[in-house]
């Protein structure tokens, strides 16, 4: 098993990212944080339209995963130069995919990049009751380095958890 890492860059490639986060955000999120919130969060956050701003206007870099020429998966990281960091914005995975090592593989890829630009550590925020996803950072040597609450409009909030793995 080894996923190719194809980034996102045209038009038509950000519009399949969109169509797959929508698909795997409401296939995972409205039984945690219902269906409402979910709506919401992926069209701040994961809409066509939030997604090209992202690349296009914030310095996001988003990558989609294929396995034997399948989608499976996507991340989206953004590079932060000033403090040798790179978050985490996302790793999302087909629910038909989790459990096959997919998600080990972005790590790595992501820890890979990470020395390419000479950074010092990767983070990322994650839901304080995704029992799921903690205990495969936990597992990657993530540790929980500070707690959040954030609105994020129309009356929801994010409860996120900052994990952080220091490289080498």
């Amino acid at each position: 098993m080894a996923l190719t890492f194809k980034p996102v860059v045209t038009d038509e490639e950000i519009a399949v990212l969109a169509k797959m986060a929508n698909e795997i955000w409401h296939e995972y999120w409205p039984s945690r944080i219902g269906l409402e919130q979910t709506t919401y969060m992926v069209e701040q956050f994961q809409s066509l339209s939030a997604i090209t701003a992202a690349i296009r206007e914030e310095g996001y870099l988003y990558w989609v995963f294929e396995d034997e020429g399948k989608l499976v998966g996507y991340t989206g990281v953004h590079p932060e130069e000033e403090n040798g960091k790179l978050f985490i914005s996302k790793i999302y995975l087909f629910a038909t995919e989790r459990g096959k090592g997919f998600a080990s593989e972005a790590i790595a890829f992501l820890e890979d990049l990470c020395q390419k630009r000479n950074f010092d550590a990767m983070y990322l925020t994650v839901n304080k009751d995704n029992e799921l996803a903690k205990t495969a950072y936990f597992a990657k040597g993530f540790t929980i380095i500070d707690e959040v609450t954030k609105p994020i409009g129309e009356g929801f909030y994010m409860y996120d958890l900052i994990m952080e793995k220091k490289l080498a």
